[in-house]
């Protein structure tokens, strides 16, 4: 393998590592996922998910009162660290919307990198 290609993987490797190191939350007051900026833009180059819609979704639970009638109604956690009920949910709820079948492809989204291609296993 070129050193080229060696370079690039390493470097991606290591942007999901960073994205996925442990990190220490104070409780929070409000659920995680906001959709507070989300907008879409059209490149000739460029490196995305083709689950760019899951935004919008979030979006749109946001502004119909989904999340907030989620954590509202719904009483798991005892703190907030840093998730609320409605991240949780809905977090099952868009894997669905992404061809999840179960917990595992949560995990396999999450460490799929921009433009790569991570092949589903089954067990």
């Amino acid at each position: 393998m070129s050193n080229k290609i060696q370079t690039s993987l390493r470097k991606r490797k290591q942007r999901i590592q960073y994205r996925l190191r442990k990190k220490t939350w104070p409780e929070q007051s409000a659920p995680m996922f906001a959709a507070s900026n989300i907008h879409y833009e059209m490149a000739d180059r460029v490196q995305g998910l083709s689950y760019g819609g899951i935004g919008a979704i979030q979006l749109l639970a946001r502004q119909t009162g989904l999340a907030k009638a989620i954590d509202e109604k719904l009483q798991l956690l005892k703190r907030h660290l840093p998730y609320h009920e409605s991240d949780h949910v809905l977090n099952i709820a868009k894997n669905n919307l992404c061809n999840g079948d179960c917990l595992e492809d949560l995990e396999r989204l999450r460490n799929k990198a921009a433009g790569g291609i991570l092949p589903r296993s089954y067990h």
